[in-house]
């Protein structure tokens, strides 16, 4: 299992939802997101499948709670899978 794998598997598992910032990611780019801008703090996202734009930033070492139930919302709607 590779590391976004188990990250996910890991989230899926959690109810807190709690994640680092490095881990989201971590998981953005495991299921194909590439990141298009940085500006500050903030940094852009964009999947090929995926029509909208995902901003996040940290909050100290953690991601945004509701930064983590959006992108998993994007898995579960548009069908986003780990690439390998």
């Amino acid at each position: 299992m590779t590391r976004p794998e188990k990250l996910y598997q890991q989230l899926l598992a959690s109810t807190s939802r709690r994640i680092s910032f490095r881990d989201l990611e971590t998981l953005l780019a495991g299921f194909g997101f590439e990141r298009k801008r940085t500006r500050g703090s903030h940094r852009s996202y964009k999947h090929p499948g995926v029509p909208e734009v995902v901003t996040i930033q940290p909050r100290g070492k953690d991601a945004l709670p509701y930064q983590v139930e959006r992108l998993l919302e994007l898995i579960r709607d548009y069908g986003l899978h780990i690439v390998k």
